[in-house]
């Protein structure tokens, strides 16, 4: 069973981890499950019995969107 915040959580049961085609083959990235109602989990691949981070479709929504309009570019390193 995986655990979220602490506490094991039953949305976690069963789901299927990706990760995306860009991450590295260290393993040094997230992956992340799709939950019913829409949520998304999210955890780190290194890791994948710790903790995952649970968001509703309105904050994966607005993340992947902010992402995908380069919000978060300057997070990008040296020739990514």
């Amino acid at each position: 069973m995986h655990i979220d915040h602490g506490m094991q959580d039953p949305r976690l049961q069963g789901v299927v981890w990706r990760k995306s085609r860009r991450s590295n083959p260290s393993g040094n990235c997230v992956e992340l499950a799709q939950l019913g109602g829409g949520g998304v989990a999210v955890r780190n691949s290194r890791h994948p019995a710790g903790p995952a981070l649970i968001y509703t479709p309105a904050e994966i929504t607005a993340f992947i969107q902010g992402a995908k309009d380069g919000d978060f570019d300057d997070f990008l390193g040296p020739g990514d």
